[in-house]
């Protein structure tokens, strides 16, 4: 029976080149002459650190453009409020991956409101479709692909 598992995730050393690209990027601009302005990727977490609230948005734009270019979808950034103090400013944005049980929800229900001949399960950080023909799990993909969802979707293991 044909299946295929939809996920959330991204190519974490894509993520430490973008973010390498973007710290060279920041020490060769001359808007950040001078400023101490850098990047640090911990696991999903990178915090940016300068010494104004407005070289956050720009060093922001930048990691966007970064990722981006990199292959990596931005709708997993997930940016907190800005930091700031006297003559330092940080921001953390959490790198999100894995499909969390809300949004797991929200497809199975989306895909069951649709009323195809397809089954969906719940597996840990994914969702497993099965169905008896390969067309109709070719038409879940398309609609999921239509739907604004908060997270990036993958189709990964397609199975006949």
């Amino acid at each position: 029976m044909p299946s295929f598992d939809i996920i959330s995730e991204f190519d974490k050393h894509e993520a430490h080149n973008a973010i390498d690209q973007a710290n060279k990027e920041v020490s060769t601009r001359f808007d950040f002459k001078g400023a101490a302005a850098t990047y640090e990727l911990n696991d999903d977490k990178i915090i940016m650190r300068t010494e104004t609230d407005f070289q956050l948005k720009q060093m922001l734009d930048i990691l966007r453009m970064k990722l981006a270019k990199r292959g990596i979808d931005v709708g997993c950034l997930d940016a907190s409020e800005a930091d700031v103090k006297y003559k330092s400013a940080t921001q953390t944005i959490t790198l999100k991956q894995g499909v969390d049980s809300t949004l797991a929800k929200q497809i199975v229900k989306l895909i069951k409101d649709k009323k195809l001949k397809v089954q969906a399960a719940i597996q840990g950080e994914k969702v497993r479709v099965t169905g008896k023909k390969r067309d109709d799990l070719q038409e879940v993909i398309q609609m999921l692909r239509s739907e604004e969802l908060d997270m990036p979707l993958q189709f990964d293991n397609f199975r006949d």
